[in-house]
């Protein structure tokens, strides 16, 4: 192996760099002709939110490094200036193509089809009329004008806020003056005219009624902007003695965080821009022209519409083909799993006759005497907190390990955590310089004399909307030794348990990067024997080096390597003397790729994993994960038939070459064959092809 490259920058590509690739790869969906029109509309608002988070975390994160004058590189040599330099030039031809599809498509195909997104000038008296008294009564009462002059310091701009940069004067007088008017998300980001199907951008209205907050001066001119703030929150908690404190006083603080994008309307003026760059400290780099309307992510409000003409036909989950429907009479999901093992697949096999069922019907059992779940991200409405807190009341043991340091949902599961305090369930906030990721729920059932033991392991969250939405798997089983791991590993969760060596889970930090490579090692052993071998890995995000880096020496081994990365890829394919045997695949689609599956051949006594570890350090490093061996023939065959399902994707899926581009696959003169759709096919149809 003494061949291969050794230089980090030719054995890895840069993480930042590859995740804005694969907001190019959302940014093609939205520009894609064979999609419904709100579908396409659907992935542009994603794009954007995407980019929102990426500089907010992403950037941000680099900023703060290039201040200190960290001297860190990447792990293709970059220092974090040098990547904030690669970043703006790859982001600036990305938000120029979402403004140009915006505009120049998609507004026009909505309005032709009874959509119709105008600019005030273009509504007629009467529509004017109405969003005057729209504003009179339902904004001008919270709207607040601030001036910047001597007396009046430039105003805090809060993150994602929308804003007007206003210019106005005295009558006569040639002095202009400077005020920001903050647009408040009170009202949609697209106002319906008077109850139709015609929408004008919310900051029109705010325009057109501007000399209601400036009488008696004159408006010269006014745009919007828009900012976005450093959100890389950081909580130092091994000194903190209460957690939920000291992380609700990080919140606050990130309120006022520096600014990291500044995103403008294309026509305001040097003199206005100049002054915000000077005042919110950003530079040429930060800021983003666009054509108005800013803050694309509001086309989600248009997906909501009532228009199954513009959508893909919706489709409805079914119930695996071992558990009783919802309208089937109540069954014991107990005594189906102490038969077999139950492996689900999420968006296709539904989550409320699986999961949801099972922890309603352990909160209803007089027989269960303790549930214990970890939560990372839940929906707003959760029946699973409701079943935890009846679970309690009813006098069971409940306890619930809530992640409050789950980015972007910390107040939401403070408050989750607080509601289960108060009744009465034991919360726990995770460990100490760790995020508690996996996915787990044990319920403790009495048996007779004995007790047994019920797990549910999950690649996706305890949420029942994004489990519509998420590919996801979930292993539901009573099987004794994963009971057992799962016992001893919230005993390590919740007290002062040392244990690192699990019977079928493996656990991060403990020693699940050594298991991987170990596992990836016995392969190339196996391949410099002559023996048959293979790998597949499925996950959202490929960038630990020691993983990457046993993956090489097992390409270089003869091993054929199949990845299927979603999103961020550091591993470079199909470069001579590197990775000759490794293929990279991006599955984008309906539905969000989510589940994270390891699969080695290992002489045909096949190992497979699934679990919620994608291979990143701050995965295997700075959280708890889990992977749950698959033990089942029958729940073994259905993931390998998955991967293998995958491969033939030619619809929906792009392949990536050693240099990090990526092509999208065409049928060509083969049928187009969708792994997304045909999953939906199969759900309604088991004997479909």
């Amino acid at each position: 192996m003494e061949d291969l490259p050794r230089a980090p920058e030719r054995r890895y590509l840069n993480r930042e760099l590859s995740s804005l690739d694969f907001n190019a790869r959302i940014l093609t969906l939205a520009e894609d002709d064979s999609l419904p029109l709100l579908e396409r509309a659907k992935f542009l608002a994603i794009f954007a939110g995407n980019l929102d988070e990426f500089y907010m975390v992403r950037v941000g994160g680099l900023k703060r490094q290039a201040a200190a004058k960290i001297s860190s590189r990447s792990a293709d040599g970059l220092t974090a200036l040098a990547q904030l330099t690669a970043v703006s030039a790859k982001a600036a031809p990305l938000v120029e193509r979402q403004s140009r599809i915006f505009v120049e498509d998609l507004l026009p195909r909505l309005g032709r089809a009874g959509i119709q997104v105008v600019r005030w000038k273009e509504l007629d008296e009467n529509h004017r009329h109405d969003m005057d008294k729209l504003f009179r009564e339902r904004m001008f009462p919270v709207v607040t004008p601030l001036a910047v002059d001597p007396g009046h310091p430039f105003p805090y701009i809060s993150n994602l806020s929308l804003n007007l940069a206003v210019l106005v004067r005295d009558p006569g007088v040639d002095r202009h003056h400077f005020a920001r008017v903050k647009v408040p998300p009170l009202l949609p980001r697209f106002v319906s005219v008077s109850g139709e199907e015609l929408f004008v951008p919310l900051e029109d209205i705010i325009a057109a009624n501007l000399e209601r907050l400036f009488p008696g001066m004159e408006i010269v001119e006014h745009h919007a902007f828009r900012v976005t703030r450093n959100a890389d929150l950081e909580v130092n908690d091994d000194g903190a003695e209460d957690l939920l404190q000291a992380l609700e006083d990080e919140l606050r603080r990130r309120r006022f965080s520096p600014a990291v994008r500044l995103e403008i309307e294309s026509s305001m003026p040097p003199r206005i821009l100049e002054l915000l760059k000077r005042e919110l400290e950003v530079e040429d780099n930060d800021v983003h022209k666009l054509p108005a309307p800013l803050d694309v992510a509001g086309l989600w409000e248009l997906y909501s519409l009532d228009r199954p003409d513009l959508k893909d036909e919706p489709f409805q989950p079914v119930t695996h083909p071992d558990l009783p429907s919802a309208e089937e009479p109540a069954s014991d999901i107990f005594e189906i799993l102490r038969e077999r093992d139950i492996l689900i697949h999420h968006p296709y096999q539904s989550f409320n006759t699986s999961f949801q069922r099972f922890i309603e019907q352990a909160s209803a059992d007089s027989n269960v005497l303790a549930i214990k779940q970890t939560l990372y991200r839940t929906s707003g409405e959760s029946p699973i907190v409701e079943a935890l807190t009846e679970a309690a009341k009813a006098g069971k043991q409940v306890v619930v390990l809530v992640e409050i340091k789950a980015r972007f949902d910390e107040e939401a599961n403070i408050n989750w955590a607080r509601t289960l305090e108060q009744a009465g369930c034991h919360v726990v906030y995770g460990l100490v310089g760790l995020k508690t990721h996996g996915k787990l729920c044990l319920v403790v059932q009495r048996d007779g004399d004995h007790l047994r033991r019920y797990v549910h392991v999950g690649t996706g969250n305890y949420n029942t909307k994004t489990a519509r939405l998420y590919e996801d798997l979930a292993l539901l089983t009573s099987d004794p030794d994963v009971g057992a791991d799962v016992s001893d590993l919230f005993n390590y969760l919740t007290g002062y348990s040392r244990q690192t060596g699990y019977r079928n889970l493996i656990v991060a930090p403990h020693d699940m990067r050594g298991r991987i490579v170990e596992m990836i090692e016995r392969e190339t052993k196996l391949a410099e024997s002559g023996e048959p071998t293979h790998i597949s890995i499925k996950v959202n995000s490929l960038v630990d080096g020691r993983i990457i880096d046993a993956l090489y020496g097992a390409s270089g081994a003869g091993v054929k390597v199949d990845l299927f990365v979603r999103g961020i890829c550091a591993a470079r394919p199909g470069v001579k003397g590197l990775s000759e045997n490794i293929s990279v695949r991006s599955i984008l689609g309906r539905y969000l790729e989510h589940s994270r599956i390891f699969y080695f051949l290992n002489r045909g006594d096949e190992d497979v994993y699934m679990g919620s570890a994608d291979a990143m350090p701050r995965n295997l490093d700075r959280r708890v994960e889990i992977l749950v061996k698959v033990c089942g023939a029958e729940q073994k065959q259905r993931i390998k038939s998955l991967l293998h399902l995958a491969l033939a994707d030619n619809t929906f899926t792009w392949v990536m070459d050693g240099d990090g581009e990526w092509t999208r696959l065409s049928p060509g003169d083969d049928d187009p064959f969708s792994y997304q759709q045909h999953l939906m096919r199969l759900a309604h149809d088991p004997a479909h092809v």
